[in-house]
């Protein structure tokens, strides 16, 4: 985990070392399977494989603006926003990311990068009309956590397997055919098929169980570092509050992204194990606990 004043979250660095350790077996075992299966296209595989989670990992934080038609903007454009990360990173003790602004209706805020030297935190036009200053600067610092617990470069990279396995199957389709014909390819696509779909299928799960856990956590680290957890509590019902009062046409434009929102872009998303953050009344409840505790005398 980077070193910054953020609480330390040893919960949050168990889970991303597990998610990391189970799908980059599950993701090496799809491999040299598909390679044990296709002899004659074992080193292709293995390049497809290692390229696609190099450019998951180097390309994380263009793919996430593009879908989120972002753009990252200087002091001078965006001065009072640079001027809350500013003040937050040094209350942090941490490298200030880049700044971005989204020209989205959608109030919302997400950070990404595969580093914290490349990373972005960004906002929509909409939550910077929708917020206080006490309210945005609650959402800064809870973006500024993930970067901080580099939980975005773990959620970049774990999403690679599942990925890949969608990729993979498609290869193994097409090399399948070519078998099918001395009939030996059906029972090749079938294995690789299964093989892929539970790729697929634990990679989808394990990510959901992080990303719901990783937005409590960076609640709790945003809300001590900022010592105003009930401010980040009216943001949170603030957001979802013009989230179900926006299109669901309009919703759709940064639904690309929605993992690494701060609530879902999309309204009725998810909800159970599929989904990508915790109900909103679980992140409430937890806040309130918070502002309890910093409210109760010392000494």
């Amino acid at each position: 985990m980077a070193t910054s004043r953020f609480i330390k979250d040893p919960g949050l660095t168990a889970r991303m070392t597990l998610t990391m350790f189970l799908l980059g077996a599950l993701f090496v075992g799809l491999v040299v399977a598909l390679m044990y299966a296709f002899q004659g296209y074992s080193v292709l595989i293995a390049v497809i494989a290692i390229a696609m989670a190099f450019w998951q990992w180097w390309s994380s934080d263009k793919v996430a603006m593009r879908a989120m038609r972002a753009r990252e903007v200087t002091p001078q454009e965006a001065p009072e926003l640079h001027g809350m990360i500013d003040r937050l990173c040094a209350l942090a003790d941490m490298p200030k990311p880049r700044v971005g602004v989204s020209d989205l209706p959608v109030p919302n805020a997400f950070a990404t990068g595969r580093s914290p030297d490349r990373a972005v935190v960004c906002v929509t036009t909409g939550i910077l009309q929708t917020l206080e200053a006490e309210e945005l600067e609650a959402v800064l610092a809870h973006e500024l956590s993930h970067v901080a617990h580099r939980d975005v470069l773990v959620m970049t990279v774990a999403s690679s397997a599942g990925i890949a396995a969608g990729l993979l199957l498609r290869f193994t389709q097409f090399g399948g055919m070519g078998r099918s014909r001395n009939n030996s390819g059906l029972p090749v696509v079938l294995v690789a098929l299964l093989g892929s779909l539970v790729v697929y299928a634990v990679s989808f799960l394990l990510l959901r169980l992080l990303s719901r856990y990783r937005e409590l956590s960076a609640d709790r680290a945003g809300a001590y570092l900022t010592l105003k957890p009930a401010a980040l509590g009216s943001a949170l019902q603030k957001i979802s509050g013009e989230v179900a009062a926006i299109p669901q046409r309009d919703l759709r434009a940064g639904s690309a992204a929605s993992a690494l929102c701060i609530v879902p872009a999309l309204r009725g998303g998810l909800s159970g194990l599929v989904a990508t953050h915790p109900p909103l009344q679980q992140r409430l409840e937890q806040l309130a606990r918070i502002q309890a505790e910093l409210s109760r005398p010392t000494g």
